[in-house]
């Protein structure tokens, strides 16, 4: 049986700043992310299966998504614990405000690292990850490909 590629698509607003960088991006801003998630698998051949013909239920993949990143990130502000932002965290955070603390820089590229493993862990066995794509702006995003994490 052929191997078929399921991708699926989110979209979610999250906030971040890069602390130490030397640019613009040292500044809380937001970005309107895409996240593509896309998964490798078998049909399932099994007629008396409700999910036959599916690699995966897209339903089943939206679920893992939506509580392992989108429900968390959405309307988020995300910060590298290990910073001064620490503080900036804090304040945000006892005003009620959704704050995100994490052990990396929030990059595209780090976000899209931590979100392969979140993923990866959820997946059933026959299914494996194959890539993700995290766009922060029309023009600039990040991918993430098993093959190349081997």
């Amino acid at each position: 049986m052929s191997k078929i590629r399921i991708t699926k698509q989110f979209s979610f607003e999250t906030g971040h700043a890069l602390y130490g960088y030397d640019g613009k991006c040292k500044n809380v801003h937001g970005h309107s992310y895409k996240l593509s998630v896309t998964v490798i698998g078998t049909p399932i051949t099994d007629t008396s299966n409700v999910k036959y013909g599916m690699v995966i239920d897209f339903t089943d993949l939206k679920k893992i998504v939506k509580e392992e990143i989108v429900d968390i990130f959405d309307h988020a502000t995300v910060f590298n614990k290990n910073t001064p932002h620490i503080e900036l965290a804090k304040e945000l955070s006892d005003r009620g405000h959704h704050v995100i603390l994490v052990e990396y820089q929030p990059t595209s590229e780090n976000m899209v690292i931590d979100f392969a493993k979140k993923i990866k862990d959820r997946l059933p066995n026959y299914i494996k990850l194959h890539s993700l794509k995290l766009q922060e702006t029309d023009t600039s995003f990040a991918e993430w490909y098993a093959s190349d994490n081997l």
